[in-house]
């Protein structure tokens, strides 16, 4: 399981600028991704300045900033907005506002008016469906399928996100599949496995690469030696 032998591409997620500029250096991390609970997190108080730091920095990579607003017709002129901020930039439209209605009429229209949209938060084929159809025939698009939320409820998502692949293929070969909220790494190969186009993955999730192939055995000792280290430190007795 080497990282050169893979076809997925990995898209580091997150919203710190020190940690994004340190995955910028990786030559293996082919795009960013962010969104507004990551940039809370992160303690970003302007989007616009958040957003000016890091395209100062990231210009050659796929980069999707999320629009704010509950408000279609306000979405639509934040998604403008942010297409404006360069050309690398995907503007990230959830599948629906947070009343449950549709976006997918917005997301046809920005998409045939040449904004390269990330359709986020879907969870189900019927989305990615009609995320297909919108986005089929406009600009590059990517649709982010929350692969790891799926798992969350207990159902096995490599079947959801195979199936996902091959609908994309057959509907919209314009647009993109991104395994997002993955858990584990091993979600990165399972990913590949499928043929899935993309995956998000958090910078505590890729720091665990150099583990990639590492011998079990060692792996072991490490963990017992771990343990008896943190006692001793602990000054624990019996």
């Amino acid at each position: 399981m080497m990282l050169e032998t893979l076809h997925v591409k990995i898209f580091a997620d997150g919203a710190d600028l020190a940690g994004m500029r340190e995955m910028h250096r990786l030559p293996y991390i082919k795009g960013f991704t962010t969104n507004p609970t990551l940039m809370r997190k992160a303690g970003v108080s302007d989007y616009r300045q958040f957003a000016r730091e890091v395209l100062a920095e990231i210009r050659d990579r796929p980069i999707s900033f999320e629009v704010l607003s509950d408000d279609f017709a306000e979405m639509e002129r934040q998604a403008h907005e942010i297409a404006a901020w360069g050309p690398n930039v995907y503007v990230k439209i959830p599948v629906t506002n947070s009343q449950g209605v549709p976006a997918y009429d917005l997301a046809h229209r920005l998409s045939h008016a040449g904004v390269r949209i990330n359709m986020t938060a879907a969870l189900t084929l019927e989305q990615v469906a009609c995320a297909a159809e919108a986005l089929s025939g406009g600009a590059p698009a990517d649709v982010s399928v929350f692969a790891g939320r799926i798992a969350d409820t207990a159902r096995d998502p490599v079947p959801i996100m195979a199936a996902a692949v091959q609908l994309l293929a057959a509907r919209a070969p314009n647009v993109e599949l991104i395994w997002a909220s993955p858990r584990e790494l091993l979600n990165i190969f399972q990913a590949d496995a499928i043929g899935c186009h993309i995956i998000t993955v958090t910078n505590d999730v890729l720091k665990k690469l150099s583990l990639v192939g590492k011998d079990l055995t060692e792996y072991s000792l490490e963990t017992v030696r771990m343990f008896a280290r943190d006692g001793q430190a602990a000054g624990f007795t019996l």
